[in-house]
């Protein structure tokens, strides 16, 4: 029996994400977990849903009169990566990811903020697009616009607001090195990252940049810190988003009268 032929609005329909040009806004916040996407919709003016499929939740509305898309994108980079590339298919232009990460450095902590200039690329999505020596690195003037954000949010609090490098890897728990056969090359390179100075750790920065510089739009990325390791012992803190997301949605408030002016 022969199949019906597929119609060109059809195709246009993302394979992954639901959507299709005009669905998403120019600018879109992708937070790894899907439940944290009503909870930055929260922060929107007549928020509602435009798709949800497998990991891929989108919400769409308005802050401070700027159009803004939330999606997200699962945890880690081949998840990501699809959102990424199917947001930009049908119209994304700034991505900024709004996420979560685990401390590496003493002067980072609980509750601190890390704004991503660029990642080491510790994973396997963004070495299947470009070769390793590539860095995967944050937009120039989204990262601006996030530290911008940050510092007004943090001018009062005891927080802070760290700009660096960031660390991306595929394997959450290969954190725990001595149950691992590959233990010693862990503890070496976690090490290495924590000598030369690199923020924090996290999953999806390095998909995000490299996928970014490819297609030639903006990207971003505004991390949590509800992780730290302190005498040998890690922590793990209930953390609250609000500045992390607070902070995103204003930068992007700032990029959009940038781009008016």
């Amino acid at each position: 029996m022969a199949h019906e032929p597929i119609s060109l609005e059809d195709q246009s329909l993302q394979y992954h994400i639901k959507l299709k040009p005009g669905d998403s806004s120019r600018y879109v916040i992708t937070p790894g977990d899907p439940g944290r996407v009503p909870q930055i919709a929260s922060y929107l003016e007549d928020a509602e849903e435009i798709a949800y499929n497998r990991e891929y939740r989108t919400f769409r509305g308005r802050y401070r009169g700027v159009d803004v898309s939330v999606t997200s994108t699962g945890i880690g980079g081949p998840s990501a990566a699809i959102a990424f590339e199917e947001l930009i298919r049908v119209g994304a232009q700034v991505l900024i990811r709004v996420g979560t990460s685990g401390s590496l450095q003493p002067h980072v902590y609980l509750g601190d903020l890390v704004i991503a200039q660029s990642s080491i690329r510790d994973e396997g999505t963004s070495r299947q697009y470009v070769p390793i020596e590539w860095p995967a690195t944050a937009d120039f003037e989204v990262t601006t616009a996030l530290y911008r954000a940050a510092q007004q949010r943090f001018s009062d609090q005891e927080m802070s607001a760290h700009v660096g490098v960031v660390h991306a890897k595929d394997a959450f728990y290969a954190e725990e090195p001595d149950r691992l056969p590959t233990g010693p090359m862990w503890k070496a390179k976690w090490a290495a990252w924590e000598q030369i100075g690199c923020l924090c750790t996290e999953m999806e920065a390095a998909a995000l940049f490299t996928v970014a510089q490819l297609h030639r739009v903006k990207a971003g990325a505004i991390l949590s810190v509800i992780g730290e390791t302190r005498d040998g012992e890690v922590k793990i803190g209930k953390v609250s988003s609000e500045d992390a997301i607070l902070s995103a949605l204003e930068a992007i408030y700032i990029l959009d009268q940038q781009r008016a002016q």
